[in-house]
């Protein structure tokens, strides 16, 4: 699709050139059978050379194509009402590219909106203690829990404080959806206060792009989706049952800041030998989980009774399970999991995440890899 907009823009752009070229008597146009003045030559011109600009714009993934997409498509119009006889049929290809200007200035805007709460997520963190981790440190937890992180290499080294990381996704937005969709996502933690701002792009049907946003702040879910960026599919937030299942989903994540299992909000319970619950309590929400280890202190999964959505009636089964653990940071953490619901007729695996990069304790903002481009 992108490359057919690419080709709309770049023919309906000539035709516009043809009319400066006809207005200086260098071409014949015959298309449009009136004259042109110079004066609407020169407006044939800078329409063209915007139309021009927004292919190249949009070729090095510019942010801001759609802004010269937009000025280029008004001044077409105007072109287009004052010969209209001949040029009638060009609104259509304006339409066409109308729309995908509007989509992509949603799209624009749903990042920029990204940013600024992760920017108020960052000035509003705190630094852990910059205590170094010891064995006394861990002392007063489970005892497969000081396995894990002993295991796990955060043992002489300084609590974290914030995360950046990002992920390559597969997902199965339906129980009996037989195809993955693919999709990036990057994500931003702090730990003190518990808070996280995550993004996602992907599609639908292989063409239809779709962005969501969930984040956990002052205690607070919310879940956002949006179609092209444009179309609400879901807005879930003031809700209880959200704040649970987004505080739950905070809790299964410490697998990638082990340090963060010292929090003075999670409490700890030992199970058996390999598992012990996690209890975390923040603002007024709280939720809880079980961690499952193996005898070696690897993390295998993470294990809730968790809200699907806001309308659910009743907590289901979601599991987290580590597929892959490797060494990132000089720290050991899963970097490949699988999620999945346990509903009634079927274990429905909807979710494996791969983490590509991941950054502990940065100074600043990440400047965000821009997981819309395609």
């Amino acid at each position: 699709m992108r490359i057919a907009l690419f080709i709309l823009i770049g023919i309906h752009g000539i035709i516009h050139l043809f009319g400066f070229l006809k207005a200086f008597s260098i071409s014949e146009f015959n298309t449009i059978s009136q004259p042109i003045s110079k004066t609407y030559g020169i407006l044939w011109l800078v329409t063209f050379i915007l139309f021009a600009i927004t292919i190249v714009l949009n070729l090095i993934h510019s942010d801001y194509w759609w802004l010269s997409g937009f000025l280029a498509v008004i001044a077409s119009q105007v072109l287009i009402f004052n010969y209209w006889s001949d040029a009638k049929f060009g609104t259509i290809a304006n339409l066409i590219i109308l729309v995908a200007v509007i989509i992509a200035y949603s799209n624009f805007n749903f990042k920029n909106k990204i940013v600024e709460e992760r920017k108020k997520l960052f000035e509003n963190s705190k630094a852990v203690s910059e205590k170094v981790i010891t064995k006394e440190t861990i002392s007063e937890l489970p005892s497969i829990v000081q396995k894990w992180l002993t295991n796990s290499g955060v043992i002489g080294t300084q609590t974290v404080s914030n995360v950046y990381l990002t992920q390559e996704l597969q997902l199965k937005l339906k129980p009996d959806q037989e195809n993955w969709n693919e999709g990036k996502a990057e994500q931003y933690f702090t730990i003190q206060p518990p808070a996280f701002n995550w993004n996602i792009n992907t599609e639908m049907n292989s063409f239809l792009s779709v962005v969501g946003r969930d984040r956990f702040i002052e205690g607070k879910g919310e879940m956002t989706i949006k179609l092209l960026s444009l179309i609400p599919v879901a807005n879930a937030k003031d809700e209880k049952k959200i704040d649970q299942a987004t505080l739950q989903r905070y809790l299964a994540e410490i697998v990638w800041f082990p340090s963060a299992s010292l929090s003075q909000h999670i409490e700890w319970e030992t199970i058996d030998d390999y598992s012990a619950r996690a209890t975390m309590t923040y603002e007024e929400t709280k939720g809880s989980g079980v961690f499952h280890f193996d005898e070696n202190g690897n993390f295998e999964k993470f294990v809730a009774m968790r809200y699907q959505d806001s309308k659910s009636e009743m907590p289901t089964e979601w599991t987290v399970v580590a597929t892959k653990i490797e060494e990132r940071n000089e720290i050991k953490i899963p970097v490949e999991c699988e999620a999945s619901w346990e509903l009634k007729s079927v274990n429905w695996t909807w979710l494996r995440l791969k983490i590509t990069d991941i950054q502990y304790n940065v100074k600043e903002m990440p400047v965000a890899n821009n997981v819309y481009k395609k």
